[in-house]
């Protein structure tokens, strides 16, 4: 793996808001490839990603899914160009969808782990401050939309935060091998780290 990657392996990060558990994300990350699947705890909805990484772990194709109860829908986007263009298919309809990639070609398909990727992309260029145009994935309509992102480091570069937008924030934690072990959100919930098995991804 180059020096742009977390560790290979699996991950299972818990979401919870006021101590109570909300949600577990389950990752698998590998060279080439990372997959996930994010379940709700009342079991009222699941949401799935895959995506191939280029060498340097930057997302080129991502497919989504996400179901709750009897409704499911899908899509499945690849970077082309300067833009992520794909199909949602929801309802027995079939939808394009594009949106603008910025000049590093990021991707978010709002699983932990793409953050831990573009951290550690930020990280192996030497930054401390990376300000940069995102495509991203909504996990409930799987719909993508492209704006302006922030990530800076803090206090020794274990600790960022993230803003999706001005004024809003969320504070990221890493260990020195740069899995995230730690989000603190701005909704008041928090995501943990609770197990992770090295090379089970690969």
């Amino acid at each position: 793996m180059g020096p742009a990657m977390p560790p290979a392996g699996e991950y299972r990060f818990e979401i919870r808001r006021g101590g109570v558990l909300i949600a577990t994300e389950t990752e698998r990350l590998a060279p080439r490839t990372l997959s996930g699947t994010r379940v709700a705890a009342d079991g009222s909805g699941r949401f799935e990603a895959d995506a191939r990484l280029d060498p340097d772990g930057l997302p080129v194709a991502v497919s989504v899914r996400y179901a709750r109860g009897p409704f499911a829908r899908s899509a499945k986007y690849e970077a082309a160009g300067e833009i992520l263009r794909g199909q949602l298919s929801a309802m027995g309809a079939r939808e394009v969808m594009v949106a603008k990639l910025g000049r590093l070609r990021e991707v978010d398909a709002d699983l932990v782990m793409f953050k831990a990727l573009i951290i550690a992309r930020v990280r192996a260029r030497g930054q401390t401050l990376w300000v940069g145009r995102v495509a991203t994935v909504d996990a409930a309509t799987l719909a993508i939309s492209s704006s302006k992102q922030t990530y800076r480091m803090r206090e020794g570069g274990l600790l960022w935060t993230f803003e999706p937008r001005m004024g809003d924030a969320d504070e990221i934690e890493i260990d020195r091998e740069g899995r995230i072990v730690r989000i603190s959100r701005r909704d008041g919930s928090q995501v943990s780290l609770a197990s992770f098995v090295a090379g089970a991804g690969e």
